[in-house]
């Protein structure tokens, strides 16, 4: 998990606060060596380090903090906000020329996802309702034009491809025509795939520099692996110098690297980061947020994102049906499936249990998430008779060996699958008759031993206030929120520190 190691360091670092009252010169420089350490061994670039501890010293000293209620808190407050400052401060949306096409340069090192990455970036513009054409203009590396006509496959977007690459074409003329025959067939948006090389060198920039005096672009995207550490510092500064950005592209954000480098490239180049990619899938692909990143790092998760995944997926007709189900106490095992499989469509599940309040609380059993397991909670299903699926209660002894022989799975697992749709069923009920739910974690997920995450169940009594939404994952996600202890309309409240 990203920032992993970082956020267990910064959590750690302000529990040791939260004893304290009045809090002296001495305890804030304490904890701003934990801080500077663990950036560092981050691989967060040294003068980003610098300026982001000098920054919030200056403020942890003042005013602010001294004359508190809560100093500890005002200064994880001190340090969240200087957190979505490091990392591009307010959410920069992507510009759109005024009169189409909208022309989009990617530009990277070689490996950094670029051309996976712009077919996410074709299919997330498709999906916003623009009509994106891709550009094959990386003639280099070999079957790179091939691979970009996969990539545009999948998405369902045209590739612009006249030349065949590996070595042979002009990628400067590749360029230009795809912005004529975009013209002639009413494209809305424009994406150029460059070539990228191993490292920096100047046959690159100068290609680079040409294709975009050719075509202008609106925007010219870096994209780079949020793993590479404190190289990241050198390849933005000699793209930014050599070719001139507008915005950073993050890749492989669910890799479990240090990641210094999407803490430190948009304070390096002065550029906003405007997207994120976190998985293979086409769909792993979202708007950069940065105080919902700076969020996660402090492991006051992300629901908002969370919400927002939940709501492409799923129907609002459907979810109504649901709710009525479960209202109604008729929620069956079908049902139970057919939610499975839509939780699916968003993606690796590991990452959306990561944006959960509190995350790193239960990192383990995150990381320790077996999401083939769903494989086998489908096998057992489907491997039920229609009353079966509809009537849990009939499976008697005999039922469940057979069930455990059709679907290659064991009597045991098959036992852990109804007690684990008992409880969810359980819990959704509670929830569509607007109670609080008793959920520390996600009851009846598989993978995780068919319990709860956070072990044994939350005492507390206390009632939702406020409107509750129809589409009942999003209610999960909002009563998460609140089990955090904020509003699920907002990013600022409770973490796994207890401030």
């Amino acid at each position: 998990m990203l920032f992993g190691n970082l956020s267990d360091r910064l959590v750690d670092t302000f529990k040791n606060l939260r004893a304290k009252g009045k809090l002296s010169a001495a305890d804030i420089d304490a904890t701003l060596r934990e801080i500077r350490r663990a950036l560092l061994e981050a691989d967060v670039a040294l003068e980003v380090v610098k300026d982001f501890i000098a920054a919030v010293r200056e403020r942890a000293l003042g005013d602010e903090v001294s004359k508190a209620l809560n100093p500890a808190q005002q200064v994880v407050k001190i340090v969240n906000d200087e957190l979505v400052a490091i990392l591009g401060g307010e959410q920069r949306k992507l510009n759109f020329a005024k009169k189409p096409p909208t022309v989009i340069m990617l530009a990277g090192l070689q490996g950094s996802g670029k051309t996976t990455l712009a077919g996410k970036l074709a299919k997330w513009l498709k999906d916003q309702n623009q009509t994106p054409i891709l550009v094959a203009a990386d003639l280099q590396r070999p079957n790179a034009v091939n691979q970009l006509q996969v990539v545009g496959e999948r998405a369902g977007v045209e590739v612009f491809a006249p030349e065949p690459g590996n070595g042979v074409g002009n990628p400067v003329t590749v360029a230009k025509d795809a912005i004529k025959f975009a013209n002639q067939k009413q494209y809305s948006v424009v994406i150029v795939d460059t070539a990228g090389r191993l490292g920096i060198d100047e046959e690159l920039m100068t290609q680079a520099r040409d294709i975009r005096s050719a075509v202008e672009p609106d925007e010219v995207l870096f994209v780079i692996d949020s793993m590479i550490g404190q190289d990241a510092v050198n390849v933005a500064k000699a793209f930014e110098d050599g070719v001139g950005i507008t915005g950073v592209v993050l890749t492989k954000l669910d890799g479990d690297a240090r990641g210094g480098a999407a803490l430190s490239v948009s304070s390096v180049t002065g550029k906003p980061i405007i997207f994120a990619s976190n998985g293979e899938a086409l769909d792993a692909f979202e708007p950069f947020y940065p105080d919902r990143m700076a969020s996660r790092i402090l492991d006051m998760g992300d629901v908002l994102t969370l919400i927002e995944q939940t709501q492409k997926q799923f129907d609002e007709e459907e979810a109504k049906a649901l709710a009525d189900k479960l209202a109604k106490e008729t929620f069956t095992l079908e049902d139970f499936l057919e939610q499975m499989q839509q939780l699916r469509k968003m993606g690796s599940l590991k990452n959306m249990l990561a944006m959960m309040p509190g995350a790193g609380q239960m990192r383990s059993q995150i990381e320790n998430f077996d999401e083939k397991q769903i494989d086998r909670t489908e096998a057992i299903i489907r491997s039920m008779t229609p009353l079966e699926r509809r009537q849990p209660k009939v499976l008697n002894g005999s039922r469940r060996a057979r069930i455990a022989r059709g679907s290659g799975t064991t009597v045991t697992e098959v036992n852990s699958l109804v007690t684990r749709f008992e409880q969810a069923a359980k819990m959704m009920k509670t929830m569509a008759k607007g109670a609080m739910p008793q959920m520390p974690g996600m009851p009846g997920m598989p993978g995780m031993g068919g319990g709860y995450l956070g072990g044994g169940k939350s005492k507390s009594k206390d009632k939702k206030k406020g409107s509750k939404s129809g589409n009942p994952a999003k209610r999960a996600a909002e009563e998460a929120a609140r089990l955090a202890g904020r509003n699920p309309d907002q990013q600022s409240g409770g973490s796994s520190f207890g401030i």
